[in-house]
């Protein structure tokens, strides 16, 4: 009889997380989803392009997405905050950094989508998860498909510039962390991720 009843309990359990495995799957999935809709849908589409200021450029991989900005012009000095020092190929003559912001998990464990897990990929959508920031350095970057410039205003490079500093927070010295190659690094940075405060926002 105990046997027959702890048989029927671990069926019973057994099918209780296979549900809560798909239900899981299903939100992650969806999530992914209403991102990539949300993604396609132009904002600010009566924006024009001056015909003169400052070229920055936006970078994605179709999820995620960095400016890349000059390393150094009239209106900001980024050395300061983003050392080449910090990144392992430190003696290249850099001219722009590429600047996202993300989920630290995610960051630090997922070099490529393959390995991001339905787990985790369930984890950032119903609780979140700390920031962190991703600085990569370029010489010269080429414009290409995941790679588009773009040229603001200095007043609108300005504020990009302020919002940037605000997400990097006012630590004198940060956590560094090793990136993914030898031109990139990430910090510690303030922030919650969030459903409603993603990468992309």
């Amino acid at each position: 009889m105990a046997t027959q009843a702890f048989t029927d309990l671990k069926r019973r359990l057994g099918h209780a997380f296979k549900w809560l495995a798909a239900g899981i799957a299903t939100v992650a999935t969806l999530f992914l989803l209403s991102a990539w809709v949300g993604s396609a849908i132009p904002r600010n589409a009566g924006w024009v392009e001056p015909e003169s200021g400052i070229e920055i450029m936006v970078e994605t991989n179709g999820v995620h997405t960095a400016l890349v900005l000059p390393l150094v012009n009239g209106a900001k000095d980024w050395r300061g905050e983003f050392p080449a020092s910090d990144v392992r190929a430190a003696h290249y003559p850099y001219t722009h950094i590429s600047v996202s912001w993300g989920e630290r998990e995610v960051f630090l464990n997922t070099p490529t989508w393959s390995d991001l897990s339905p787990m985790v990929a369930a984890r950032i959508v119903g609780v979140g998860g700390d920031g962190l920031l991703h600085v990569a350095h370029y010489v010269r970057p080429a414009p290409s498909d995941d790679l588009r410039p773009i040229r603001i205003t200095e007043g609108q490079y300005r504020l990009l510039v302020a919002e940037i500093e605000r997400s990097i927070g006012s630590e004198p010295k940060r956590q560094s962390y090793p990136g993914y190659h030898l031109q990139d690094v990430f910090y510690d940075a303030p922030g919650r991720y969030s459903v409603t405060n993603t990468c992309n926002q």
